[in-house]
């Protein structure tokens, strides 16, 4: 990461939504968007599954919504650039990954540099990639969580932005941990939202300031 200072805009900000699959943060922030708690809009929600159910959902409440086949690009780098062009065409200040099941290649994430943030259901550094919730069980950690990061080239090791911490209960299964971490997580990616687009969020070099 940079040395150098970015702050986030103040602003009514345009959100670009990724989703792969249900979309429940999604649905989170589009209801905090609806109640005026997040000065922003949905601008796009863009999926890689035409039937994901958050695509659906965005499509049912006549949000834009935009679908790329990715067989239908010869590559990733190919795949992105298609991305990268619609979500400039738009004025996007900010991608929200809201469980998005593609790796974002790393011409694409240096393009959008901290204009990219995504939610982990777990404590960012421990625990990076997938299942985390059965790793942090086999491990036998005493907590977890969820963790709101701006997206690099390295899966899972953007700046924090925001943490929230849940017990591993001794009976906890992959299910029952992952259920309890994901109401923390419509929680904190709201908020993270939120505080963005209220120009609070400075990163200096790899650390994140929630400023007041």
């Amino acid at each position: 990461m940079s040395e150098n200072v970015f702050r986030s805009p103040r602003k009514r900000g345009r959100i670009a939504v990724f989703l792969s699959g249900r979309g429940s943060n999604f649905m989170a922030i589009h209801e905090a968007i609806e109640a005026g708690e997040i000065n922003a809009d949905v601008a796009l929600v863009f999926s890689n599954k035409k039937e994901a159910p958050g695509f659906l959902f965005a499509r049912d409440r006549g949000l834009e919504t935009l679908y790329l086949r990715p067989k239908s690009f010869p590559d990733r780098e190919s795949y992105d650039q298609e991305i990268a062009r619609e979500i400039e065409a738009r004025e996007i200040d900010l991608i929200v990954l809201a469980g998005y099941m593609r790796i974002l290649t790393a011409p694409f994430c240096e393009r959008f540099l901290l204009r990219i943030i995504n939610i982990h259901p777990a404590l960012l550094p421990s625990f990076p990639g997938l299942h985390v919730q059965q790793k942090a069980i086999d491990w036998g950690v005493r907590f977890s969580g969820a963790t709101v990061h701006f997206v690099i080239p390295e899966v899972d090791m953007g700046p924090i932005i925001l943490q929230a911490v849940v017990p591993v209960l001794q009976d906890d299964t992959e299910e029952s941990l992952s259920a309890r971490i994901l109401k923390e997580e419509h929680k904190i990616y709201p908020e993270a939202v939120k505080l963005f687009f209220e120009g609070r969020v400075e990163v200096r070099g790899r650390k994140v300031f929630i400023l007041d």
